[in-house]
């Protein structure tokens, strides 16, 4: 192994694969899935070399386990119960489950196959040790990691100056970072926020592993579901009809969590077909609704109508936005939606990986699970993933009855 070890514990990943995690475990354990990882950057390409770094990193990752110490802080995160620490008490990587190779388009190609609850747990880190392998293998790479601090530094400043207002904002960049001290780097920065006149306020991190770091300081860790929670729930369940994917995976959510850990994601097979399944008695429990993909000012405008078509006043719901996020971008979202409703931000690739060297675009997502293909519909081009076009046409002539008919209603 050319570097020292990327991922050193089993707590660096986002909070959502905790929360997914407890809710597979009690209504999906022997759910069986695929996962296909994909760089959606034309000009990258991976080495001979990166590729055999990047499978000892991941082999190292396999060794980690849980100590008794970040098991008592998941004891800590309210919503987590006895029985899900216990069984996570013996969980372990498996490396058998992962398959690295050669992909003539990018260079790499990775593959993880195995029940739900245990590859669910893979993609963080791997889209992390992919990531940091990429850059730490760049002959400019000191170069990029001073100039990440010194940015991270100048957007500390524009928000302590108010140059930008982000209202509330986290830090959603492990899978996607520099590296691991650029994203720590970031939220040791921006702790002492708050501490200022600054009108925005820093939450805290996805980073399950930091937000215990650093939670003496006030960090929490932050995040609910995935995309893999509607498209396993929803279109892996036998029995039930993927066009319907949102109402059952999120009825499954509420009978897990009732009102905690509630922030539902809505462009799984877009965010029409989601609105017109996530009825007030969902829309009541949920804290509210994140957005993905899409013009984000189109789809505020269309989740806080839907609120108020449903009864219910937006201003007691967040509208939390977590796509391709700069300061300006946020800014110009948060003033737009400024007593219409709450707003936070999530913001990933901008405050971790933030250089003169275009960040990599990839993604890992669940192509199957139980044996039937699974999809991802995106509110924008490009970021749907699947392996079989014809069940992708399917669903999308399925989604377009289902509005047809519900206009007519």
């Amino acid at each position: 192994m050319k570097f020292e070890p990327i991922i050193k514990s089993l707590l660096e990943t986002d909070l959502y694969k905790f929360s997914m995690g407890q809710a597979i475990f009690h209504n999906a354990s022997k759910y069986k899935t695929t996962w296909s990882f994909k760089c959606r950057n034309k000009d990258v390409k991976f080495t001979l070399e990166m590729v055999q770094e990047i499978k000892e990193q991941i082999k190292a990752f396999c060794n980690l386990r849980f100590t008794e110490d970040e098991l008592n802080y998941l004891k800590s995160i309210s919503w987590l119960d006895e029985s899900y620490i216990d069984y996570l008490h013996n969980f372990a990587p498996n490396f058998k489950h992962i398959f690295i190779g050669m992909d003539s388009e990018c260079g790499l190609s990775v593959e993880t196959k195995g029940t739900w609850l245990e590859t669910s747990m893979y993609e963080i880190p791997i889209l992390a040790i992919v990531n940091e392998v990429y850059f730490r293998s760049q002959d400019n790479f000191d170069e990029l990691l001073k100039e990440s601090k010194r940015r991270t530094d100048q957007k500390f400043e524009d928000l302590v100056s108010n140059k930008y207002y982000l209202s509330a904002f986290s830090e959603f960049g492990l899978r996607r970072r520099l590296c691991a001290e650029a994203q720590e780097y970031v939220v040791k920065k921006f702790i002492y926020l708050n501490k200022t006149m600054s009108k925005s306020t820093f939450v805290g991190t996805s980073n399950v592993y930091l937000a215990k770091k650093y939670s003496e300081f006030g960090v929490r860790p932050v995040g609910t579901m995935a995309h893999e929670w509607i498209m396993c729930m929803g279109q892996g369940t036998f029995g039930v009809d993927p066009l319907t994917s949102n109402d059952y995976a999120l009825k499954v959510w509420v009978k897990e969590y009732g009102k905690k850990n509630g922030i539902a994601l809505t462009d799984t097979l877009g965010t029409k077909l989601f609105n017109l399944d996530f009825s007030d008695a969902l829309a009541s429990v949920f804290d509210g609704v994140r957005h993905d993909s899409g013009d984000p000012i189109k789809w505020g405008e269309m989740e806080i109508e839907h609120f108020k078509s449903l009864g219910i006043d937006p201003l007691t719901k967040t509208l939390l936005f977590s796509d391709s996020l700069d300061f300006e971008r946020a800014d110009m979202i948060a003033n737009h939606f400024e007593n219409k409703a709450k707003v936070a931000f999530g913001i990933g690739t901008f405050l971790s990986n933030d250089t003169c060297m275009k960040p990599l675009n990839i993604v890992m997502k669940v192509t199957e699970c139980n044996g039937k293909d699974v999809a991802k519909i995106s509110d924008s081009e490009g970021k749907g993933m699947c392996k079989n076009p014809e069940y992708v046409d399917w669903l999308k002539k399925g989604i377009s009855l289902r509005l047809m008919y519900s206009e007519k209603d």
